[in-house]
């Protein structure tokens, strides 16, 4: 089942993004519990769920951006695209990226882009048979380390 993240989904999601990139899981904080409740209650940002057998498999986060370019159409970023390990090959990551496509068309937006950090050809590969391709823009990146 493909829906958005509920409140009490969190340590799943949290849980899953080890398999992204995550070293480890945040400690419970105030901070986490506000940004969680920040991000549940944007009504731009849609963290996207795949349930299989009532866990969480796969995600990806759709944001919608505001704009004032392209007949002042929005644009929507993906970010975090994630499928546990041991789910990988099913279609789920696929299946929350068709969501977010729906997201987008119904928010009227005129495009979709996404980064990856990943340079294995089979990640590529599933982004450009997902509708996505590596050759319109040139993306830039500056990291911001705050942590001291």
């Amino acid at each position: 089942m493909i829906r958005e993240a509920k409140k009490e989904d969190l340590a799943e999601v949290l849980q899953l993004y080890l398999d992204l990139h995550e070293k480890s899981i945040p400690k419970q904080s105030e901070h986490l519990q506000k940004t969680w409740e920040t991000i549940i209650n944007d009504k731009n940002h849609h963290l996207i769920v795949c349930e299989v057998g009532g866990k969480i498999a796969a995600s990806c986060v759709c944001v919608i951006i505001p704009n004032l370019t392209r007949n002042v159409r929005p644009y929507a970023f993906i970010e975090n695209v994630v499928t546990k390990k041991a789910c990988r090959g099913k279609g789920y990551a696929t299946a929350c990226l068709n969501y977010a496509k729906k997201i987008a068309e119904e928010n009227n937006c005129y495009k979709m882009m996404l980064l990856t950090g990943s340079k294995e050809e089979s990640t590529l590969h599933f982004y450009r048979n997902a509708g996505y391709n590596s050759t319109d823009k040139t993306a830039f990146i500056q990291w911001i380390d705050t942590e001291t």
